[in-house]
């Protein structure tokens, strides 16, 4: 039932993360704070508030009991988007955190058409922009482990 599978993501994801999502949310504050990256606390708390809306379970996942959360970004973002509390740096860093990861899967996968889609997108931020979603994406491994 969905009331479960709410309930399960609170303690489990899949084979790359070994906690939960507020496990690794927690973790990944951690290493925000740990390297005084403030700027991105408040990313790190909702980088992942997209997961327990798009978590879904194929025929793979159903055997293991993992979850995959397939444009989990995306949706973190349109949950946020127009609260005026939250700045735009943090909603862009929510939107984007898993940009260059999906830019290297879809490379390693021969995806070419979602590549090119965003990797205009890349493109279109500014370098010190990059940089901070490079420290982010540091951040977010960590915090996986």
């Amino acid at each position: 039932s969905d009331v479960y599978k709410r309930q399960t993501l609170f303690w489990k994801q899949n084979k790359w993360h070994r906690h939960s999502v507020l496990g690794h949310t927690l973790k990944v504050v951690w290493y925000i704070l740990t390297n005084r990256e403030y700027r991105m606390l408040s990313a790190g708390f909702l980088h992942d508030i997209g997961k327990p809306i798009v978590a879904f379970q194929d025929e793979g996942d159903k055997l293991t009991g993992e979850y995959s959360f397939t444009n989990h970004e995306e949706i973190g973002y349109h949950l946020i988007k127009n609260l005026p509390f939250i700045s735009e740096y943090t909603k862009k860093l929510v939107r984007y955190h898993y940009l260059i990861r999906g830019m290297e899967v879809a490379l390693r996968k021969n995806k070419t058409a979602k590549y090119k889609r965003m990797k205009r997108i890349y493109d279109g931020l500014d370098e010190a922009f990059i940089k901070d979603l490079e420290k982010f994406i540091v951040f977010d491994d960590l915090g996986k482990g």
